[in-house]
């Protein structure tokens, strides 16, 4: 099993754990812990089964900006672009690129050797960025599930066409709003990452990923930086 679904997997596990204990402690209290456990444990599970399979998805960022994230799990690969900058991990390499108004460039470098998936590596860079990732996002939902003073409300809604769970979450004056879909894709996020405002939609889901997907953008001057040997 791959380590980054084993992680997530003991995280749902330990949320539940952590809220029914808070729940037996305070009776009066158990059934929006229990309730809060269900719903977090959901969600988590939802995008650690999305981890697992082959899908890409387009989002509309704040200020018109655009973002995608694309993987498959056979050959295992994953890529993410945002405004100027794309990073895609396979088995073979892991390529940088960088976009100025003048041209692209990419820096393939060496595979990363990990028993974690590709986009483990990937979601990293693109937090690096600023840019809302599904990890940053179950972290939020786990911290405010286990904040006993933290209010949140669900509901239901449509993002390009999917079902999607959402939950809007506030604690300590401090507020954000997110959607995951049936399938276990991020469907939106209105909130604050790493002190930063930020803003995605779901614009665009797809099970079919083209190859060229996880190729350098077309025109880029691209430098392999991958040791030879003859």
């Amino acid at each position: 099993m791959p380590a980054a679904s084993t992680t997530l997997r003991v995280l749902a596990a330990s949320v539940i754990a952590s809220l029914s204990v808070t729940g037996c402690q305070t009776l009066d209290d158990a059934g929006v812990a229990l309730g809060r456990a269900d719903l977090v444990n959901d969600l988590v599970a939802r995008m650690d089964r999305a981890l697992e399979q082959t899908w890409a998805a387009d989002y509309q960022l704040a200020g018109g900006r655009t973002a995608s994230i694309a993987q498959t799990a056979k050959p295992l690969r994953s890529t993410y672009t945002w405004p100027g900058g794309k990073i895609t991990v396979t088995q073979e390499a892991v390529t940088r690129c960088a976009s100025t108004a003048a041209r692209t460039s990419c820096t393939v470098s060496p595979p990363v050797l990990t028993a974690g998936k590709p986009s483990v590596i990937v979601y990293d860079e693109a937090r690096k960025q600023g840019l809302v990732t599904p990890p940053a996002v179950i972290r939020l939902l786990t911290d405010a599930a286990l904040e006993p003073d933290a209010v949140i409300k669900q509901s239901d809604t449509t993002l390009a066409g999917h079902h999607a769970t959402c939950v809007d979450v506030t604690d300590a004056g401090e507020r954000f709003a997110t959607c995951v879909t049936t399938e276990g894709v991020l469907g939106s996020f209105t909130g604050t990452l790493d002190g930063k405002a930020a803003e995605v939609t779901l614009s665009r889901y797809t099970e079919t990923v083209e190859a060229a997907t996880f190729d350098p953008p077309a025109g880029a001057g691209v430098v392999d930086r991958r040791t030879r040997t003859s």
